[in-house]
């Protein structure tokens, strides 16, 4: 398969990275992390602005989209500078909510999720991310049987420890609003896959950039380190692991089917999860150490590795052979 990115997407992408370079999205991280959300949702509202949320959702709910390729390219950039917040699950639930039959939830929260004035989490297992401050957090329940899509309530209880401080965990509660029976999952975890698979290139692209720029600075034996065979061997490595990735996101964006978005699901967030180890070594102690702002993107490469399927799920997708499409 050929594939080149147009003039538009292109423009896109590059507008996005600008605006992020310029939000200081670290301090961003470290108040979200506190559950201060006042600098969080002001750059939500900007990405929001450039149209990233619209893109998944349909033209009949006021949104640009569905448009899986524009929202692979919108994530690369919004892990490449570490933005956090529930922005895989916002998209991931405007898909759900557009997939289901009664059109009354859709027409009720869509809008307002494609501009950004509304956020979204969605919990399928015991724990939602950012349900303190999502304004629509839809839980999925397979007990009892049938499946059941419901309006969560606010939760009752603090956030529960996580291996990123910014992806605050919360117990899913019980209860709420009932919004369908046996909703169309399928659509809606391709895209959250797909978009997982896009942070997480996103991720590992930052962290090769940093590193590449200390192995440049740091001295050992009267020369950086960047000139050491073993140094250059090691980011020659993650690089290769990382650009393999991003044609397969791509790809995977085109046909969104279940083994493509599988594979770039599990590609990408290898690839990250293996630059995060070599960027870690490579920086050393200071490598290890919250105050530097390395290690917001070393959590989020290793969460990310297990979100919304993990590499051993996403593998036997692949090799099942996976047909359904979106």
């Amino acid at each position: 398969m050929r594939f080149l990115l147009d003039a538009e997407q292109r423009d896109f992408a590059t507008s996005l990275n600008a605006m992020l370079a310029a939000a200081d999205t670290p301090s961003v991280v470290r108040d979200w992390s506190r559950g201060h959300h006042t600098s969080g949702r002001a750059l939500w509202r900007r990405i929001a602005d450039a149209g990233v949320f619209a893109l998944a959702v349909p033209e009949t709910y006021e949104g640009l989209g569905p448009r899986p390729v524009e929202l692979a390219l919108a994530f690369v950039e919004l892990g490449r500078h570490a933005v956090p917040g529930p922005l895989v699950e916002t998209v991931t639930a405007s898909t759900l909510l557009a997939s289901l039959d009664d059109t009354g939830p859709a027409k009720r929260l869509l809008p307002s999720l494609a501009t950004g004035e509304s956020t979204a989490t969605l919990a399928t297992g015991s724990y939602t991310l950012d349900a303190d401050m999502a304004d629509v957090r839809l839980a999925v329940s397979a007990c009892p049987t049938p499946t059941e899509l419901r309006l969560a309530p606010p939760p009752g209880h603090p956030p529960s420890p996580s291996l990123d401080p910014a992806r605050r965990l919360f117990k899913t509660p019980l209860g709420g609003e009932l919004l369908a029976t046996d909703p169309p999952l399928a659509p809606a975890l391709l895209i959250a896959r797909l978009t997982t698979a896009a942070q997480a290139l996103g991720t590992g692209l930052a962290l090769l950039d940093r590193t590449v720029v200390h192995v440049k600075q740091r001295t050992q034996f009267g020369a950086p380190i960047g000139s050491f065979q073993a140094v250059k061997h090691q980011l020659a490595d993650a690089a290769i692991a990382l650009e393999f990735a991003r044609p397969l996101i791509l790809g995977a964006a085109l046909t969104m089917t279940e083994e493509d978005v599988a594979a770039a699901k599990v590609t990408a967030c290898e690839a990250a999860y293996r630059t995060a180890r070599t960027a870690l070594q490579l920086h050393g102690a200071i490598g290890y150490t919250a105050e530097y702002d390395l290690s917001l993107w070393l959590t989020r490469a290793r969460a990310l590795r297990t979100a919304w399927g993990s590499p051993d799920e996403c593998r036997d997708t692949v090799l099942s052979g996976g047909d359904r499409r979106w």
